[in-house]
């Protein structure tokens, strides 16, 4: 296998442009297309059908999904279209960008260079890359992976002038930046940087004396569809959308060589799904430098760095499901762009969903729910009937509501529609888009039971589980529990063998 070593300043452009051109090409042979084709797995059926539900319910013009488990892709999703102008439908080849999700892959490839004895994630970078300014010096790898460094994220002008001019390597597009001072002392304080991650791509570059995408083309993702946001023909590459202010329009494409390692990757969902697939099964680095990933990083006053619900390893956010099950995953926002890569280390299944337009959105949760169907189901499920249609009464906040809701039966699965009124409508205002104005309700389950479904709203999906009889429950964030109660004369018995039987692991 023919790799190149960093190009010399008069060649860069051209070889760099040759490169990763090919980064799309020759992607391993796959098995049938569940895009194309109706499958005969129920569970395959209940998330394509959760997965048109949304982009009916959340306006984005085109999506793609995909579940890995135990060795190989189990689904693959798609709904909308890739080209709303050609009227071209998303499918299972559809290239989407990334976003952070590259940040998971740049991370993997810096943590493949240490197993390899060629990168100390714990030295100051600055042996590694002499031209650094001597404040920058000092960070090491672990720092910019895990967002302890102290560099800067993007500010003032930077997304309106970024994206006009191709940088040839990663290093070079260092020199956006590193003029500018260090937020903290390196190690003191977790401060999310997509700068800090166009360093650790330079980093990647001096320590493997390779391009960057040629590192991780050749060591992380070989065989796969994943490459430089832009490279993938135009016959397979998702347009980029936005869908605010109640019209779809077109957006340019713009130039993410910026921020390559950070946010400028583009793939199928297949592939993003494969990739965490090789993670989980130590294709990529072995069992005890996954394990070491997963570690929380410790700042200098001993506390883990943390966000929201979530600690930070090394390049993977770490935490726990709603049901405790460990996961590790990241997400990503940009122009044209919302995705997620979720990882189950416990239970060998990674899901990806990517989107081609930028949505107010809660990735996390509809990765999960997306792969529901797929994973073991929890103990302790309450039955639940499908409802009969009617009123029933909501709890948001606190405050109580009535809404009207129909349900009725799709191939044995219980499926409906919410209309979102009072608080339930207040609290999805800030959607990025929602025509409709309602909610839907999909059963995890094809056996006419309503104990676990997937909550279709526009900010998302999220898992509405039976709490009691004719009682049902959904979190929409830390602090926030949607509850819907069906009135006791119309709240249906239901079967005793109603969806109380786990999945068995597949």
């Amino acid at each position: 296998m023919h790799v190149r070593t960093i190009p010399t300043e008069s060649h860069r452009t051209v070889s760099a442009a040759c490169a990763i051109a090919l980064l799309f090409l020759a992607a391993p042979a796959m098995a049938a297309d569940t895009c194309a084709a109706p499958s005969d797995d129920p569970a395959a059926v209940t998330s394509q059908r959760i997965l048109q539900a949304l982009i009916e319910t959340n306006a984005v013009p085109g999506m793609g999904a995909a579940v890995w488990r135990n060795g190989r892709i189990v689904w693959t999703g798609c709904a909308g279209m890739r080209d709303v102008e050609a009227r071209k439908p998303v499918q299972r080849d559809t290239v989407f960008r990334l976003a952070s999700v590259s940040k998971a892959i740049a991370a993997t490839a810096a943590a493949k260079l240490a197993e390899d004895g060629r990168l100390d994630i714990d030295a100051p970078v600055g042996a590694a890359l002499p031209w650094l300014p001597a404040t920058w010096s000092p960070v090491t790898a672990r720092q910019l992976a895990s967002h302890t460094s102290g560099a800067p994220h993007y500010a003032g002008n930077d997304l309106n002038v970024l994206g006009r001019v191709r940088y040839a390597t990663s290093s070079d597009a260092a020199s956006l930046f590193t003029g500018r001072a260090l937020l903290s002392t390196p190690g003191t304080s977790y401060s999310y940087s997509s700068w800090g991650y166009t360093l650790l791509g330079a980093v990647i570059e001096a320590k493997s004396d390779q391009h960057f995408l040629d590192y991780v083309k050749h060591h992380i993702t070989n065989g796969l569809t994943i490459g430089a946001d832009g490279d993938a023909p135009a016959e397979t590459a998702s347009q980029l959308y936005d869908i605010e202010r109640g019209a779809t329009r077109n957006v340019p494409r713009t130039d993410m060589s910026y921020t390559w390692p950070g946010g400028g990757l583009a793939a199928t969902p297949e592939a993003v799904a494969t990739f965490g697939g090789r993670v989980l099964e130590h294709r990529i680095v072995s069992a005890a430098r996954w394990r070491d990933m997963q570690q929380p990083t410790l700042l200098a006053s001993g506390k883990p760095a943390h966000e929201r619900d979530y600690d930070i390893g090394f390049g993977w956010r770490i935490g726990r499901d709603a049901d405790g099950d460990r996961i590790a995953h990241h997400a990503g926002i940009t122009t044209g762009a919302r995705s997620v890569l979720m990882l189950w280390p416990e239970q060998a299944t990674a899901v990806s969903v990517l989107s081609n337009a930028l949505w107010v959105s809660s990735m996390e949760s509809t990765a999960a729910v997306l792969a529901a169907p797929f994973r073991p189901q929890p103990a302790g499920l309450i039955a639940a009937a499908c409802p009969a249609s009617g009123s029933l009464a909501g709890t948001l906040k606190q405050v109580r509501f009535d809404a009207q809701a129909t349900f009725h039966l799709e191939q044995g699965r219980c499926v409906g529609e919410l209309s979102a009124t009072g608080p339930l409508r207040d609290y999805f205002a800030k959607a990025t888009a929602w025509p409709s104005g309602r909610l839907r309700i999909v059963a995890l389950t094809n056996d006419g039971a309503l104990s676990r479904a997937a909550l279709v709203t526009p900010f998302g999906l999220y898992e509405l589980r039976s709490v009691a009889a004719g009682r049902w429950a959904a979190k929409l964030s830390g602090d926030t529990t949607l509850e819907l109660e069906m009135p006791m004369e119309r709240a249906p018995t239901p079967r005793p063998h109603q969806a109380l039987q786990p999945r068995p692991q597949t």
